[in-house]
Parts: C-alpha cells; structure tokens; sequence
C-alpha cells in the first residue's frame, strides 16, 4: 500500500514577517523562497500583494520555484462583488497559481470587527472562492479563529468553513489564530469539519505557539485526518511565533508513524540540509540560532554528562532519537568541569586525535579545563577554545603570530549636527614569520554608526596577519555575550563569541579577564586561531 501524501505549506514570507524585530526586504525575500524551494516544501506564501511595497515588488518579480507560489489576502468586502473589490482584484493580479484568502469563522469576530450579519460573511467566503477558481486558481481558505468558533456557535464555524469547500476551495485550514487550542482541541476541530462533509484529503491545519503547542497540535491535526500543514522556518510569527517546520518536517520524514504512512515534497537528501536551511535564516535575519532548538540547534545532540559520553562511545542510540547527519547536524561532546576522560576521548576523537586511554596528556586537559572554569571559563559553550587548549597540551597547537601588544581607545564626542556620539580606535602589534606588523583599525560601520571596541580590535587583529590573511578574511562574528561571573569589585568578565566563515562552519570561543575588552581579545585570538588549524595552516 502506497504512501499518502502530505503537503508543507510556509508562510515564512508572509506570517514569519509578523515576528517582532523581522522586516524582509525584496531581495531577502527571493533569497529565503529559494532556500524553500531547494528544501522542497509544496507551496510558498510570498505576501501579501497591495499591503505593503515590499510585498507588491516581490510579486512583481517573484522567483521560478517549483515549489506552488502563492499569493495571500482577504475574502472579498461586504457590499461589492469579488470582481469589483480592489484589495482581492491586487491580490488576484499577483499571477500566483494560487491564492489563500483568510475570513472570519467565529461569529463574534463577524459581528464585532466585520459588523456584518452571519449570513453575509458566509456569502463573502463563498463568492470570494468562487471568484479564485473561475480564474483558473487554485484556491486556500484560512478559516481564522475555527477553534475559538467551534466553542462560541460550532454550526455556524462549520457552516463558514464548508462554505468554502463547496465553492471549490483545494484547502480549508483550521486556523488557531490565538494560539490558545490544546490537542485535545484540535483533534476534535478536524473531526468535526470531516463530519460535516470536508473530508482530510481537503483539510489543512494553521497552528501558533503561544501555550507551546504548536507542533503538537499539528501532528495531531495529521492524526485526525487534515493533509496540509502550514508553518514556518524556524518557528517564525506573531507573539509566540507558528508551527516550526525546522521541526515538524523531520518528525514527518523520521518518526514513526508518520514516516511510513507520510510521504512529502521534502525528500530524505534534501533533508541533510535543513540545518544549513535554518541557519542560513538566521543570516539572512541576523538572528542568533537557538542553540536548543530541536533537530536544528547547535546543543540539540550534545552530550555534556560523562555517563552519557561513555555510553554515545559505545552506542550513539543510547542517548539520540536520530543520527544527527540525517539533519544536517552533529554530535558535539562538551568539555566542562563534570567531564570524565570518557568526555575527553570522545571529543578529541570529533576532532581528529587520537590518544590512547591512560595517555597522561588527558588528565592534564581535564585538570586544565577544570582550573580554568574555576576561575570563570566556560567550555561547554565554547568548543573551539576548548579545541585550542587540547592541542596545546598535547603540543598540536601552532605558534601563527604572537600578539606583541594592542591598545583601544574610546572617544565621546559631539558631531557637526550636536549629536553625541562615540568612536574606538584599536591598534594591534602582532609578529608573524619575524616580522612585527602594526594595524590600525576604527569601528564605524558602513553606515557611519560606532561598532564598539571589539568591532575594532577584531577588524585590526584580522587585517594584516602575512601568509594567513587568506585564511581569516571570511571570518564573520555573529553574536557576542558578557557575563560578570563574580560580583563587586573583583568582578570577573566571561566573553563568549560566535564566529561563521564562508564555509559555513561556525565555532564559539571564551575569554576571561577583569577587563571586558581583554576578555574579548582573548576569545578573539582563539577564534583566529581555531580556523587556521581547520584550514590546514602550517607555520
């Protein structure tokens, strides 16, 4: 018996737009529907053509996906024909091959934001549907608030809802608008609609995580029959974000019983590149990654407590639901003060060396690293300098340059308009292949506006180290963390930085001093130096 099929609609384009603090631009909007494209979800919502420019130039020049573009909008306004509303005639004018238009489902939205009656709603969802299809369109009715209506007047949300179906609607999504429905809800929400006529194969499910259900709830939606399901990368959206496809997309293809009753437009190779997928959102957004983030996230497969170091040695399914590969993911065995030379072993091994159990060196790294996180280092969010200090003690660890001496200096001012505003200015000596090298570096950014400190001692330490500048000049820092980790006046200041270079490899370094800008040279310097091993680098 063959597989039935499962569609993955996102709406990153148009819902993951909603998150506070994201704005797309047009060109970032092609970026991430290719991304989807390559991935291989079924539908891509772009936007909503009309609402906003950006949205209206996207369309405009709306990449060739194989994904089914589609255009969102509303159901056509009381008091006008839908060939005569203009807001459905700019969404229509899209060219989508197809269009999902969101309308009321619960009466009380219908009588207090539409003030229409019940019945004209119904008829704006049928005409409006039907005005899709006559096109030639395929037509998605997002039934907003089906779970809220269900409880206020559940004949009239199925009523609306089948409204659409009948008038030839492909997908009629549940919609939990506020977030607020539980499993339990959801499982009885699908049933209903499937009762009243709609059967699953035409039933989708919209879902938002504002009690942490999100995904959830999908499943479940799945479970009771519905066949579409809509969210976003990353867990994108309004409040408390939608349905996270980074992991509702391998709970379909992994996990059972979905994995053998499912099949989607997402194959198993395609999915080896999901985290690369999330992480490059993330970039494009300049958004820190959730480093706990299920399936995706850099801790999702790390294994800090001994016993389970000891027991992933032996048998990785003693402690991971899946291979991390199948996701484009990896194990990564943290070194802290908890670890045990089972830890140790098995980290240095991901790293390429070799040594042999009872092998002195290791119980000189672990009580290394146990008297550094004693005086404020943190090594089981900081890999690479832990790499760094492994291979010193083992005698792995390069001299490349010897930093000879820098300096920073910080200047508040008045500009020409009377703002106040504030300029760094780092110099750093450094001595590569004998030769001292002096750089000199400010902190404005292309747009004029002040880096800080560490902006400009990054760029300055980078900017001229001899034979290894091909090596650093794809470095890119992409997140920067302070912790005072003791209080008063011997206050201690831990430096955690995340650093990305073109090949997508990304690594985090620590550095502690009473000084913040000391404690950030030193993570820098270990940064620097981390990617000139993995390179290959020689002295």
């Amino acid at each position: 018996m063959g597989k039935e099929r499962l569609y993955i609609y996102d709406t990153t384009l148009r819902d993951g737009q909603q998150t506070q603090g994201v704005q797309f631009s047009t060109g970032e909007k092609q970026a991430v529907a290719a991304l989807l494209d390559e991935l291989g979800v079924d539908y891509i919502e772009g936007g909503w053509p009309g609402a906003n420019p950006t949205d209206s130039e996207f369309f405009e020049a709306a990449p060739k996906t194989r994904a089914t573009m589609t255009a969102f909008g509303m159901t056509k306004r009381a008091g006008r024909s839908a060939e005569n509303d203009d807001v459905l005639a700019a969404v229509m004018n899209a060219g989508t091959p197809a269009v999902c238009l969101v309308g009321k489902t619960h009466d009380f939205h219908v009588k207090t934001a539409l003030g229409i009656s019940l019945d004209e709603n119904v008829e704006n969802i049928r005409a409006s549907v039907a005005h899709i299809v006559a096109q030639g369109r395929e037509a998605l009715f997002d039934a907003e608030h089906y779970f809220d209506g269900l409880k206020s007047n559940r004949a009239y949300t199925l009523e609306a809802a089948k409204a659409a179906y009948d008038a030839g609607a492909r997908w009629v999504v549940l919609c939990d608008t506020n977030g607020g429905a539980l499993p339990h809800d959801v499982r009885a929400g699908v049933k209903a609609l499937i009762d009243a006529g709609v059967p699953g194969d035409h039933i989708g499910i919209h879902t938002h995580n504002d009690t942490e259900n999100a995904v959830a709830n999908s499943l479940v939606a799945v479970a009771a029959g519905a066949r579409h399901i809509q969210g976003t990368l990353n867990g994108l959206g309004e409040r408390c974000g939608n349905a996270n496809l980074t992991t509702l997309i391998p709970t379909l293809l992994l996990k059972e019983p979905y994995a053998s009753q499912f099949e989607t437009g997402v194959t198993r190779d395609a999915l080896k590149g999901l985290r690369a997928a999330s992480r490059r959102l993330d970039e494009i957004l300049n958004r820190v990654p959730h480093k706990q983030a299920a399936f995706v996230g850099a801790s999702a497969f790390a294994h800090k407590a001994g016993l389970h170091a000891s027991a992933i040695a032996k048998d990785p399914t003693t402690y991971e639901h899946i291979d991390p590969a199948l996701v484009g993911n990896a194990r990564i065995i943290p070194m802290s003060n908890q670890a045990g030379q089972s830890n140790l072993r098995e980290r240095l091994e991901g790293m390429g060396l070799q040594v042999a159990k009872g092998d002195p060196a290791l119980q000189r790294i672990l009580d290394r690293v146990k008297d550094r996180e004693a005086a404020g280092y943190s090594y089981d969010t900081a890999q690479a300098s832990f790499e760094v200090l492994a291979r010193e003690e083992l005698g792995l660890m390069p001299t490349f340059f010897e930093v000879k001496r820098y300096r920073v200096t910080i200047e508040r001012r008045r500009n020409k308009r009377n703002e106040v505003v504030s300029l760094s200015e780092a110099v750093v000596v450094v001595k590569v292949d004998g030769e001292k090298k002096l750089s000199v570096s400010e902190s404005l950014g292309p747009d004029g506006s002040d880096r800080g400190p560490v902006n400009a001692l990054s760029r300055a330490l980078m900017k001229d180290l001899g034979r290894y500048a091909d090596h650093v000049d794809d470095i890119r820092l992409t997140d920067f963390k302070v912790r005072i980790t003791n209080g008063g006046t011997e206050a201690v200041t831990r430096v955690i930085i995340d650093s990305e270079d073109a090949q997508g490899r990304t690594w985090s370094t620590v550095g502690v001093s009473a000084n913040i800008v000391d404690a950030s040279f030193e993570a820098l310097s270990d940064a620097i130096r981390w990617k000139l091993v993995r390179d290959g680098a020689t002295v």
